[in-house]
């Protein structure tokens, strides 16, 4: 099967990047659901940056993005709500431009949401780069020119390219328009089965979003977190220490 070089190449870089945002920028840089010694943080950082690519996301500047989301959840002070932007596009494009305000230090977050973040600065300015990204970007397009077999393959390098938006633009927009409702958060949030499961978990956001510490976003039986299983064996091997809740 000529086509499974790119098939695997693809999903590598898909769950490697989806885990690096729900673990480490997501359930740690945003929620510090666990602690970690310096040296697992720098390679969960390092980890980030490599597996993002192109897309790499500012731990600081996602972390801020994130816990204005909860604080105004579905409101017009929500950074990347649904349901005050004509498309997803729109949406994705707001998000954008507030993330880098912050990221480059243009303005300062309201006092709730400053915290210690995880920083890295060398890795920041490095992956930050436009020197960097092209780099990266002309990584993928070599490896599909040397393996690709047919011309629709090459339609999935836009996704390598923006990767880690277009994650993000996927939780936003779906966990918050389609599926079902286990609590009443006075916002639009939704589980999103059975596409959680290819998120990593993510799509739980009526459940994340209830209990935004718990580092299982699932809730009922016939969910399914398949981040917080790859957390306890971390724990129980000493590489971080989940948080009590």
């Amino acid at each position: 099967m000529p086509y499974m070089i790119i098939l695997i190449f693809f999903l590598l870089h898909w769950f490697l990047s989806l885990f690096s945002q729900t673990f480490f920028l997501h359930r740690y840089a945003s929620h510090k659901m666990f602690k970690m010694n310096t040296f697992w943080e720098k390679f969960f950082y390092l980890v980030t940056f490599l597996s993002q690519g192109s897309s790499f996301l500012n731990p600081r500047a996602y972390a801020i993005l994130h816990r204005m989301h909860h604080a105004f959840s579905d409101t017009e002070k929500d950074p990347h709500s649904p349901h005050f932007v004509k498309d997803v596009w729109g949406m994705m494009i707001q998000t954008k431009n507030i993330y880098l305000n912050y990221s480059k230090y243009n303005v300062e977050p309201e006092e709730q949401f400053r915290d210690k973040y995880p920083c890295w600065p060398l890795i920041d300015k490095i992956g930050d780069s436009w020197i960097t990204r092209i780099i990266f970007i002309s990584f993928y397009v070599w490896f599909y020119v040397s393996f690709a077999t047919a011309w629709w393959m090459f339609l999935l390098l836009p996704i390598h390219f923006l990767m880690g938006p277009i994650h993000g633009a996927i939780v936003n927009w779906c966990g918050h328009k389609y599926g079902y409702s286990n609590h009443d958060n006075n916002d639009h949030s939704k589980n999103s089965l059975p596409f959680d499961f290819l998120m990593l978990g993510e799509l739980f956001q009526n459940n994340h979003h209830k209990k935004p510490n718990s580092p299982n976003f699932a809730s009922r039986w016939f969910e399914f977190d398949p981040t917080y299983p790859v957390m306890k064996i971390m724990h129980w091997l000493r590489i971080i220490k989940i948080r009590k809740t």
